[in-house]
């Protein structure tokens, strides 16, 4: 009813400027953009043994979970993951099963860790996308470097960044919301807690008892229970897969849910956004859902 279509559109080459602000960004729609980083040296480069030849003993952040939930609630918290410093290579050889582990692996640091922890790698892509920072008038607030295992999940949230998300390697399965699927989608405050590796080598919850409590959604889209959250089956859900050398626009705002195949690789290019009437429109409905369930 407000003009989402069934489908991500795909886009055959990237866009103007003006054409990508006036078509997608203005109306806050998502688009995968084909033939936007075909040029990125990235693409052929970025094998395995690449990447351990340039990064190889290089020591960086991997979030490590039980089951591959980061920044999700388990046991009526919001679980952080743990964030361990390791040799990228031996992030490599457990994501290649040259190493096995019962836990899950997944660099995923979101401060520009390309820029700042993979500096080696920032020559293959680029530091950002010129007709989107052309669009915005700025550049991205951050530029992230993504790889895992098919086991680690991303669960149902939303960021206030227009979002470029680039898949060098592999798939992303994205499950998207749109805004105005808000009063539809739960969410409740959670204690913050965060995964800790006990001397057994399993993994206890520790409390981060001074924090304030987290707003989260306790949904899970792909199996979602009904029966405690029934006003999400009026919910639209939009899915669409992202392949390598595709670019998917994630407006800002957008509820997105995200899984991968193994190994796949991505980056990503995040963008501040404008805190318009957009913004206002979104916070109103989020105070109307508020105030509708506390009726």
């Amino acid at each position: 009813e407000l003009g989402w279509t069934e489908s991500v559109p795909y886009l055959d080459r990237a866009p103007s400027p003006l054409e990508f602000y006036r078509e997608w960004v203005s109306p806050n729609k998502p688009c995968i953009i084909q033939n936007a980083i075909s040029h990125w040296p990235a693409l052929k480069k970025w094998t395995s043994a690449y990447l351990r030849e340039v990064v190889g003993p290089k020591v960086v952040s991997v979030a490590v979970t039980p089951n591959g939930y980061a920044d999700a609630v388990f046991q009526d918290r919001f679980v952080m993951p743990e964030e361990r410093q390791m040799p990228f290579m031996d992030f490599l050889d457990i994501v290649e099963k040259k190493v096995t582990s019962p836990n899950v692996f997944y660099v995923q640091k979101q401060c520009s860790n390309l820029t700042e922890e993979f500096t080696e790698l920032v020559c293959d892509v680029q530091p950002d996308i010129p007709w989107m920072s052309e669009a915005l008038g700025k550049k991205p607030d951050a530029v992230n470097f993504w790889l895992g295992e098919s086991a680690a999940v991303t669960s149902l949230h939303k960021d206030h960044y227009e979002n470029l998300y680039c898949v060098i390697s592999g798939e992303k399965h994205f499950l998207l919301h749109p805004p105005s699927d808000r009063p539809f989608i739960p969410y409740e405050l959670y204690q913050p807690a965060t995964y800790q590796v006990s001397e057994d080598g399993s993994f206890e919850i520790v409390d981060e008892k001074s924090a304030d409590k987290v707003p989260w959604i306790p949904l899970d889209p792909l199996n979602p229970n009904l029966e405690r959250y029934p006003e999400y089956a009026q919910a639209k859900p939009l899915q669409c897969t992202v392949k390598a050398g595709e670019m998917l626009y994630l407006p800002s705002l957008w509820f997105h849910h995200v899984q991968q195949s193994h190994g796949c690789i991505a980056v990503n290019y995040w963008y501040d956004m404008e805190y318009d009437l957009k913004y206002s429109y979104y916070q109103l409905l989020d105070s109307l859902t508020k105030a509708v369930e506390v009726l």
